[in-house]
């Protein structure tokens, strides 16, 4: 029996504390139709911005991966800039949100929303 590849699925990584956090703002918000939408966009101080934000919607030629009841989906021109990218979550007293940590960043700016 050969593996075949899923070529519906994308590269981004989200950890155990991450999909927690997601699944907790999904309760509050009382919706159940909702993905975690990753994608990047030009702009920002070093050439790409990150985008993270809720979304109800899946378009043509999205990728989705589920993480324990968690889907997170990439538009197919994001993948390749987010591909082994991990999102996690920091709550701290010096922080507290969603962090990016991304292999194929060449350099971020000192706010960490950009990279090049």
């Amino acid at each position: 029996m050969s593996e075949q590849l899923d070529t519906t699925t994308h590269g981004v990584l989200l950890t155990d504390v991450a999909a927690g956090k997601v699944r907790s703002l999904l309760e509050q918000e009382g919706r159940d139709d909702l993905r975690l939408r990753v994608g990047v966009q030009p702009g920002g101080c070093s050439g790409l911005i990150y985008q993270l934000y809720f979304d109800e919607r899946t378009l043509d030629g999205d990728l989705v991966r589920d993480y324990d009841g968690v889907e997170v989906v990439v538009d197919r021109m994001s993948a390749p800039y987010l591909d082994g990218a991990t999102i996690d979550f920091s709550d701290t007293i010096e922080k507290q949100g969603f962090t990016i940590d991304n292999p194929n960043a060449g350099s971020s700016c000192a706010c960490g929303d950009s990279f090049s």
